[in-house]
């Protein structure tokens, strides 16, 4: 009598933050253009109807993986901002987080793409990325504010300053990222820098 065939195992699907980590790494090495569902189900040893199983859409991968690498960023700007150093040098800190590193920095790529699809989004996918600008939106508020009270900024609206802030930060950040002529990372930090000193030093 022969022996049935021993059954297959199936390979256990990677853990849902592998596969996003996988995303943003794919980002960073090949660019966006290359991450598709078949490429990561490749990278990840998956098939892409898998992929779809857990994403349901490609907009929603992208979205997924925005925020898993805000939520990496927020814990970075929590423990900077946690420092006990002058507001001054706390704000320095989280401009240099906000700031991409230069053209086609992943981060930004993904968050660029996100929010030009952004446009044709569902209430749920428009209020995830809300809540991906408020967080950063009131963490500034927040240090501004406290800055005020320890006499180290001028006693200005926080909520106001921190919107102006946020303004430039994006405009030139979306320079950066784009690898626009005549605007580098350097240049852009000086700018706020300038800004900053302007309107808020005592």
């Amino acid at each position: 009598m022969s022996e049935s065939p021993a059954p297959r195992r199936r390979t256990p699907a990677p853990p849902r933050e592998d596969l996003l980590a996988a995303a943003m790494r794919m980002i960073a090495e090949r660019g966006l253009e290359k991450l598709t569902m078949a490429g990561l189900g490749r990278e990840v040893q998956m098939s892409s109807g898998h992929l779809l199983y857990y994403f349901r859409s490609k907009d929603e991968l992208l979205l997924q993986t925005l925020e898993w690498s805000e939520g990496r960023l927020g814990a970075e700007r929590a423990r900077l901002l946690a420092r006990a150093a002058p507001a001054r040098e706390r704000l320095e800190a989280y401009v240099d987080l906000y700031v991409p590193d230069g053209h086609r920095d992943p981060h930004w790529t993904l968050w660029l793409e996100v929010w030009n699809r952004s446009q044709n989004a569902d209430d749920d996918a428009r209020a995830r990325q809300a809540a991906i600008e408020g967080a950063w939106h009131r963490d500034l508020v927040a240090l501004i504010a406290e800055g005020i009270s320890r006499g180290e900024f001028r006693p200005v609206d926080a909520d106001r300053f921190a919107t102006r802030t946020r303004a430039l930060l994006d405009g030139f950040s979306i320079h950066v990222a784009i690898g626009l002529r005549g605007t580098d990372r350097e240049q852009v930090l000086a700018h706020v820098r300038e800004f900053v000193a302007d309107g808020l030093l005592a």
